[in-house]
């Protein structure tokens, strides 16, 4: 049985609480990503989504040099790096999440994506069952980690 750990991405990029809206959206810009952990040292305090710079910060008028703190998400679903991938892919298709942060001891090591599952051709049904269910509720109420 393959762990989250075996799968996961462990070179994330991400900002401290002490970023601003505009660093963070260019480490986007230079990474092509769309989905930045917010850490305290290695503590996970958040993450934030290019959808939640548009909506939660400009589209409030929020400036670039606000706090990347003012407009992250802070209710994140979280996995252990012993879960196994059947696991993880559940939990993503049953709460509609495109990409959970993967915490131990409270401190982040790595990231798990329906792209880390379709890269690894073993679980190709696996990341197209938890995309087909996320999908499925995409005109439902949406969550805010997609």
């Amino acid at each position: 049985m393959r762990k989250v750990s075996d799968i996961m991405s462990k070179d994330c990029q991400c900002v401290s609480s002490k970023d601003n809206l505009f660093e963070c959206a260019i480490l986007m810009r230079d990474h092509d990503i769309g989905f930045v952990p917010v850490l305290e040292g290695r503590k996970l305090l958040g993450v934030i989504t290019d959808r939640d710079l548009v909506i939660r910060g400009f589209a409030e008028k929020h400036s670039g040099s606000e706090s990347v703190t003012k407009v992250m998400s802070e209710d994140v679903k979280t996995i252990s790096p012993h879960l196994s991938v059947d696991e993880a892919s559940a939990i993503m298709a049953a709460n509609q999440i495109r990409r959970l942060p993967v915490v131990e001891n409270g401190q982040l090591v790595g990231i798990v994506s329906l792209g880390d599952l379709a890269m690894r051709e073993i679980f190709v049904n696996e990341a197209g069952d938890a995309l087909s269910a996320i999908s499925s509720h995409e005109t439902q109420t949406p969550n805010f980690i997609q």
